[in-house]
């Protein structure tokens, strides 16, 4: 996969993979990592997938109606993605924090879905719940910081309070945020969750 890897100052620190929105690249989110942990690796990603030459992490049918098909398939290539990775440039494998927005946040929950030890933790900016019907692994021990806006027309609140759930619910600590804003990604919330991720 095309990407970005940038080495921290400090490799006690996990691993920042960062996973864009629709039509973005993997160098899109490369602010945010300074904000978050400055010390830390940086792994910058980008999709596969290309919707009307837009860069995405997997196929959607509609806006918000995801295929699922090729959902499976891209969660698995970005998880062997991240074995290569962490061989090939030497981080631990097992110490990942995702960081991703939008389609970006949509593949890191279903790394999470689908793999119990593919992340260590999660920032997610107005995920979407990636699949339903599904028994997820035990995810005890990680922390997942949701960030939701309360006018989002892609992604309604009550999709952000399930996602939220479904995680609990695998024993996962998830912290909810909420912004007065749409589906944009806001200064605000990205504070909000360096926060977050400093009071871990």
């Amino acid at each position: 996969m095309k990407h970005i890897f940038q080495k921290g100052t400090d490799q006690s620190r996990p691993t920042l993979l960062l996973l864009h929105g629709t039509g973005g690249t993997e160098q899109d989110l490369i602010p945010l990592a300074s904000k978050i942990d400055p010390a830390a690796n940086v792994l910058s990603v980008r999709g596969n997938i290309l919707e009307n030459g837009m860069p995405r992490f997997f196929k959607r049918l509609a806006e918000g109606v995801f295929d699922e098909e090729d959902l499976i398939f891209r969660t698995q290539e970005l998880n062997d993605f991240l074995d290569e990775a962490a061989k090939q440039y030497e981080f631990d494998r097992n110490h990942i924090f995702a960081v991703g927005y939008s389609n970006g946040a949509n593949i890191a929950a279903s790394l999470l879905f689908h793999y119990p030890h593919a992340l260590y933790g999660a920032i997610l900016h107005h995920p979407m719940v990636p699949r339903r019907g599904l028994s997820l692994p035990d995810l005890s021990g990680i922390n997942v910081f949701i960030a939701a806006g309360t006018n989002d027309p892609i992604c309604p609140a009550e999709e952000s309070e399930e996602l939220k759930d479904v995680l609990q619910q695998a024993n996962a600590h998830v912290r909810l945020h909420w912004e007065n804003h749409g589906h944009q990604l806001t200064l605000d919330e990205v504070e909000a969750a360096v926060a977050w991720y400093d009071n871990q």
